[in-house]
């Protein structure tokens, strides 16, 4: 069977050329006679598989020094409660909800401290980002916090919250690597790696080292507290040995591309295909206001709901697949990752011309 064009939110598509690779590595990994998958976490070989993942990343993202890099498990969920419980120093937080997992992370927050919701854009749907110009942040917050990215309803921060001088943390889980990024910015930067970058099971963390320390709420668990891994370079416990195996095949490959800098160009050009069809079609319509728009995560629909539900099952006959939307927006949503390539959006396109011809 040939290979589908997958629009799924995560876990996503993979680079081609990476399966490939790791097809090939599969039962010797470079002549060491075993898999990533069995070796020890402990061994030389892993360990210089891990240390020219973090080198890579590092590069690619020029993240400064005084940054450490984690390689992580759990989930985003479980830096949800990581974030209170490292920087929750005054108990208070700000936090602004723009989507399904902000909304979580807050009331995760909730149970450690006073987490104040400063803006959110329930109002509508979460169809935009709200103004963050000059939000009521409480001077003793010890951060503000954003999911820069919402993977379910299509929208991005494209300008950072004013923060008025507080660390800002952001779960990047559906942008992560799809553009340079100044990390001096931040205080905190974390996301899943199953929507951009490998299989699920890892999460990376990259955060400000004084941030790093002993001083976390009580009842922290010892795998929660940043500075046990920070310590013990991501190796305190087992890894994702081979989910992280994987992410650094993907870093060598987005260096290959050009870096993020041709990253962002190619994002742009596949996401303007797709938008320009949704600006000028009778049938379809995007949900996001135009400045909001995410590069990585469109979600459409033609407003009736059967129409969408056949959409979506005739498309699968074409080889497109998973464009069903979140249950919370319904009609459709299509996920194109740096590694979906330019011809699956076009395919996709195409696809909801002559679905459209026929609709109306």
């Amino acid at each position: 069977m040939s290979r589908v064009y997958n629009f799924s939110a995560g876990p996503a598509v993979l680079p081609e050329e990476v399966l490939l690779e790791a097809q090939a590595e599969m039962l010797d990994y470079r002549g060491s006679g075993m898999s990533v998958m069995e070796m020890s976490h402990r061994g030389k070989i892993y360990d210089g598989i891990i240390k020219e993942a973090e080198k890579d990343l590092r590069e690619l993202m020029q993240i400064p020094d005084n940054y450490k890099v984690l390689f992580l498990q759990g989930g985003a969920w479980t830096q949800f409660a990581a974030v209170p419980m490292n920087m929750m120093k005054h108990g208070k937080a700000a936090y602004i909800v723009t989507g399904q997992w902000a909304k979580k992370a807050w009331q995760e927050a909730s149970r450690y401290g006073e987490a104040v919701k400063v803006a959110s854009s329930e109002d509508r749907t979460f169809s935009y980002i709200p103004d963050c110009s000059d939000l009521d942040i409480p001077e003793d917050a010890d951060y503000v916090y954003i999911c820069e990215n919402n993977t379910i309803y299509g929208t991005k921060f494209w300008q950072l919250p004013n923060t008025k001088g507080h660390d800002l943390v952001a779960d990047v889980s559906s942008c992560f690597l799809s553009e340079p990024v100044d990390v001096s910015k931040y205080a905190v930067i974390y996301g899943g790696v199953q929507k951009n970058i490998g299989p699920a099971g890892v999460v990376i963390a990259i955060i400000r080292e004084d941030l790093i320390t002993d001083d976390v709420l009580p009842g922290t668990p010892t795998m929660l507290k940043w500075k046990t891994q920070a310590d013990n370079d991501s190796l305190f416990n087992t890894p994702p040995a081979y989910g992280i195996y994987i992410c650094g095949k993907v870093f060598k490959w987005l260096k290959k591309q050009g870096g993020l800098a041709a990253m962002k160009e190619r994002n742009e050009r596949k996401a303007a295909i797709l938008y320009d069809i949704l600006d000028q079609s009778r049938l379809f319509r995007g949900t996001v206001e135009k400045k909001d728009r995410s590069l990585m995560n469109v979600p459409f629909v033609t407003g009736d709901k059967e129409l969408d539900a056949l959409f979506v099952k005739e498309a699968e006959k074409e080889g497109l697949v998973s464009l069903k939307g979140h249950r919370s927006v319904g009609g459709m949503r299509a996920s194109i990752y740096n590694a979906m390539p330019e011809e699956g959006v076009v395919k996709l396109v195409e696809f909801m011309k002559r679905f459209e011809e026929e609709h109306t």
